[in-house]
């Protein structure tokens, strides 16, 4: 069986305040020819189909489309999970009646796990679909306490899970697992929501290791861990500055009962690219007037030393599409900023812990930080992304 692995679409997502619709729109439209260039038989699509619980009208329009060509026009067959962006319940509305159509969509997390046999010319294969589900709503659904289960990571979490797909009876055909979830080792970027604080959302590779083929998504760069069958596609575009050195991409598998999956990379070409500029004003200005990729959206370091009036609107008089600038030269002296910077890196646990024992004398107990990651996670969880702004901030600090 040949299909496409893809994943965190976020159809939805802004970029610093800018809509990235009509960037979504035309990527989107690249995924569907490769699949009927390269005759897939299935596209798989592993969480984070939206970027809010909530989506936009515009973004369900966009997957509306998207879909129907896949499946009415081309014959595929699609299989999307939800991820850890994605509202599970309002994903997954009318997923039986739509199955039949060749749309399977897993939203919530089911104690029976139900196999999704998938079949091709070349051959069947079972797909074992695995949303996105926090160690909580595994211990609920599997109502792990009652029966002495352990259940407080991640990681004990997708063990759990996993048992299911290894005592199913695959009779001899591939088995593929579809998870959203982060493994130990992953290249992380700016734009993907923390799952957990404190290390807790970390799964061993090796969980995964004895199955045929597993799609993964949540991290944004395209990797595999462990072995080169556990993969992440990636994300479809760039959603942070951070990426910019990322290659963006889909994943066109091969697998066959009883033989290594083969895989290949399908490059994919955004729109407008993402990217960093530093220098100079006047160079700057000078540059962007012969830059064949001056539409890109930017990030820009400027590294004048004195003050400038109204930068922004001189910089986007070439560059249209910058998103954030930086005063690094004019802040490269500022002491106090860059230790303050330091201290925010530290992360919202480290710090709780170091105020804690400064006021207290005492460090925190095991059960005192186990509430605080508790209290995170969900402040993470339920916070949306804010999109950024175009203030003027010091070398290295992000925008929100």
């Amino acid at each position: 069986m040949r299909f496409i692995h893809t994943s965190d679409w976020h159809i939805g997502r802004q970029l610093h305040n800018q809509s990235l619709l009509e960037d979504q729109a035309y990527v989107l439209d690249q995924i569907v020819t490769l699949a009927e260039q390269h005759t897939v038989d299935a596209v798989i699509i592993a969480g984070d189909i939206y970027d809010r619980s909530i989506p936009p009208a515009s973004a369900v329009a966009l997957l509306d489309e998207v879909l129907n060509r896949l499946i009415t026009e081309l014959g595929l067959q699609v299989l999307m999970i939800a991820g850890n962006h994605d509202g599970h319940e309002r994903l997954g509305f009318a997923a039986k009646q739509m199955a039949a159509s060749g749309l399977h969509i897993i939203g919530p997390l089911q104690a029976d796990l139900t196999p999704i046999r998938l079949t091709s010319s070349s051959g069947d294969a079972y797909f074992y679909p695995l949303p996105y589900a926090e160690p909580a709503t595994v211990r609920q659904v599997f109502e792990a306490d009652a029966k002495g289960l352990s259940v407080s990571s991640h990681e004990e979490a997708m063990a759990l899970l996993l048992e299911q797909v290894r005592s199913h009876d695959s009779q001899g055909l591939p088995k593929v697992v579809v998870s959203h979830c982060f493994l130990d080792g992953g290249s992380e970027s700016e734009s993907e929501r923390p799952l957990s604080i404190g290390g807790a959302d970390k799964i061993s590779p090796r969980l995964f290791s004895e199955f045929d083929y597993v799609a993964l998504g949540h991290l944004h760069g395209p990797q595999y861990k462990g072995s080169e069958h556990v993969r992440y596609s990636g994300s479809i575009l760039k959603y942070s500055f951070s990426e910019q050195h990322q290659h963006k991409s889909v994943t066109l598998v091969d697998v066959t009962a009883h033989t290594p999956a083969q895989i290949q990379l399908l490059p994919l070409t955004a729109l407008r690219d993402v990217r960093i500029i530093e220098g100079e004003l006047a160079h700057l200005l000078d540059l962007g007037k012969t830059d064949a990729k001056r539409e890109d959206y930017l990030m820009v370091r400027l590294l004048d030393k004195h003050a400038i009036l109204d930068a922004m609107g001189k910089l986007r008089s070439v560059y249209p599409n910058v998103l954030h600038l930086e005063r690094t030269g004019l802040m490269a002296g500022e002491q106090a900023v860059a230790l303050n910077r330091d201290h925010i890196k530290k992360g919202e646990m480290a710090m709780f812990r170091d105020f804690f024992s400064q006021v207290s004398g005492e460090e925190l107990s095991d059960a005192q930080q186990a509430v605080m990651d508790e209290i995170l996670t969900k402040l993470h969880r339920d916070e949306g992304d804010s999109g950024g702004s175009t203030r003027v901030v010091a070398k290295g600090e992000q925008s929100a």
